[in-house]
């Protein structure tokens, strides 16, 4: 990885936690090229990272051996059809990071025969906390998907699918599972506050809660049905809380809302599709 060429097409959030990983992880400054059509963001990312910078993406494309694309899927089609010349010349691995562009259609737009690698990584990725699937085409070797891989391990967790039907649920799992958690996290805390616990302390420690619970489940051997279960004594006040919980058909909910988000990105990959 440290000397391959990396572009980024897009310099928002996720573009800027890739570089600043990266270079944590020992990549030189000078293999990285970011594009973006706002000068001012290109001359903050600059200054911060020491990276070569460009408005024009062939450009910085002809130059790479990975052209990653962190545009939004509205503007993919537009993005890929621009640079398809450039890319059929140089061959790069092609990572794109949009939610809903399929993979055949970022081989259609950008010309066909190109190494792709489809990502759906999720924000805590900019405190390098991710969470990635990834996918890889029949055109990707084994050291692209090697340098893919640690390409997105620079933020966190990546794992690989080999059916790439299984991103609308990465998606609707992991992609928008943090919102998932800081809404379970804000009833809690409102909760607190409404049974009379003063707001600070009720938001610190749901906060310190939810981190602690995360870990134990990471490092604990045990699934995290157990864990619930070593926490819940019987007749106990967790107990009661849990029955409510169930009760209430929390289980049903999730099930409902991982679908339905699962469900949408399979419309929205036939919407940006349709170029």
């Amino acid at each position: 990885m440290k000397n391959s060429v990396i572009t980024f097409i897009g310099g928002g959030n996720m573009a800027s936690s890739l570089i600043g990983g990266l270079i944590a992880d020992g990549c030189p400054s000078g293999n990285l090229w970011v594009t973006d059509t706002n000068q001012e963001k290109l001359d903050y990312l600059s200054s911060r990272f020491s990276i070569n910078t460009t408005v024009d993406n062939n450009e910085a494309v002809a130059k790479s051996d990975v052209v990653v694309l962190c545009v939004k899927p509205q503007i993919m089609h537009e993005v890929t059809t621009n640079i398809a010349d450039v890319v059929q010349n140089k061959k790069p691995l092609v990572i794109s990071v949009a939610a809903g562009i399929r993979e055949s259609n970022l081989q259609t737009w950008l010309g066909g025969n190109i190494a792709i690698v489809r990502v759906m990584p999720n924000t805590p990725a900019l405190i390098q906390t991710g969470a990635s699937g990834l996918y890889a085409n029949a055109n990707v070797s084994d050291d692209q998907r090697s340098l893919a891989e640690n390409i997105l391990r620079a933020v966190g967790l990546a794992l690989w699918l080999d059916d790439e039907n299984m991103m609308d649920i990465v998606t609707a799992l992991s992609g928008s599972g943090p919102a998932y958690f800081f809404y379970v996290m804000e009833a809690m805390e409102r909760a607190a506050i409404d049974l009379g616990l003063e707001k600070k302390t009720a938001h610190l420690l749901t906060l310190q809660t939810a981190l602690g619970a995360a870990k134990m489940a990471l490092e604990s051997s045990e699934d995290v049905a157990e864990l619930r279960r070593c926490v819940t004594s019987p007749g106990g006040t967790t107990e009661q809380a849990i029955n409510a919980l169930q009760s209430g058909g929390l289980e049903k909910i999730f099930a409902d809302a991982i679908t339905a988000a699962a469900n949408r990105s399979k419309e929205l990959a036939i919407e940006f599709g349709e170029k």
